[in-house]
């Protein structure tokens, strides 16, 4: 027997004797992750790249599987794939949870998504949640991989590839929905096809509510370093005067307002988005900024508004958005007579 493939067997027989030790590691190399992912942007994509060929791996488990038990007769116990995929699972989800809690506008709908990573993160280290109440459920499983590897998408895209935010979005979410598809056609073997039908159909409604509800997922690379709404701005040094919450209606019409704000954005990323200013719930105008990622303080940009409409009294916001929607943030304030 080849050296390699002895050492190789003791490593399974080793595993399979102490196997939380895998779901032990993954616990701590996600934590790592999450302390040091901010630090070091080279670090990110690292652990990013890592990420991926370990999400490969296991979309792959059942082929790769058989393939080594045929090829080279090793047989993986059955209880080394549960923990290494649970591995995995705790890997993905505290790489990506300091990323979409850094990114996520609170009081808005993305505080509903980012709960659910982090409850999907809880999951994943509670044994008896894990083993006795999600593995069991084929459906529930599914659902909780799907997630994962939409949020892992998001976060990766950008760092590796520097794809733009909707870029990203678009991609990760068709990537998600049809990675589904052989898994879920897997678990109806044997089924009626017009069951088959009907799961295909509910797979593409959720790539549809996926697209519709993208304002509610963080942009997971895209956030706010410094914010001001100004009535000055020092264009040379590309620094905002002193940040208002509230002016009055006359200075507002005179000299018309700035909305500054600094966005952190990975390395070799170009992305357009929106300040989206909004009087009352509704949209009053939207200007375009083009940003560059690599500033460790964050690429400083603005848009200055001058026109204003005669009654702007009341509570004013300035949306920031990327391409597709998603919200970066939010600058409000007040005009008063």
């Amino acid at each position: 027997m080849q050296p390699w493939k002895t050492r190789l067997q003791q490593l399974i027989a080793l595993s399979s004797r102490y196997p939380r030790a895998l779901a032990l590691f993954g616990f701590a190399s996600g934590l790592a992750s999450f302390l040091l992912v901010e630090r070091k942007e080279s670090l990110a994509r690292l652990i990013a790249l890592v990420m991926l060929v370990s999400w490969v791996w296991l979309l792959l488990e059942n082929l790769l599987t058989r393939s080594l038990s045929r090829w080279f007769r090793l047989d993986l116990p059955p209880p080394l794939l549960r923990y290494a995929t649970q591995m995995i699972h705790q890997e993905s989800l505290f790489f990506v949870l300091p990323f979409f809690f850094t990114t996520t506008t609170w009081n808005s709908g993305q505080a509903v998504f980012t709960s659910l990573l982090g409850l999907a993160a809880l999951v994943s280290i509670v044994d008896p949640l894990y083993y006795h109440w999600l593995a069991p459920r084929r459906w529930a499983l599914m659902a909780f991989h799907c997630l994962t590897l939409f949020a892992v998408l998001l976060t990766t895209l950008p760092l590796i590839y520097q794809l733009a935010t909707p870029q990203s979005y678009r991609l990760a979410l068709a990537s998600t929905v049809l990675l589904a598809f052989p898994s879920l056609l897997g678990a109806l073997r044997g089924q009626h096809w017009r069951r088959r039908l009907i799961l295909l159909g509910l797979l593409a409604a959720l790539g549809g509510a996926g697209w519709w509800a993208r304002a509610w997922v963080p942009p997971a690379t895209l956030w706010l370093s410094e914010v001001a709404v100004s009535l000055e701005m020092d264009g040379r040094n590309r620094e905002p005067g002193a940040s208002l919450k509230r002016i009055d209606l006359a200075r507002l019409h005179a000299q018309g307002l700035y909305a500054y704000t600094s966005i952190h954005a990975p390395r070799g990323l170009n992305e357009r988005i929106y300040h989206v200013w909004r009087h009352a719930g509704r949209e009053v105008d939207r200007i375009p900024l083009e940003i560059r990622g690599g500033r460790r303080e964050g690429y400083r940009a603005w848009s200055h508004k001058r026109r204003f409409p005669e009654n702007a009294l009341g509570r004013w916001e300035v949306r920031v958005q990327t391409e597709a929607g998603q919200l970066i943030g939010v600058l409000r304030f007040k005009v008063v007579e």
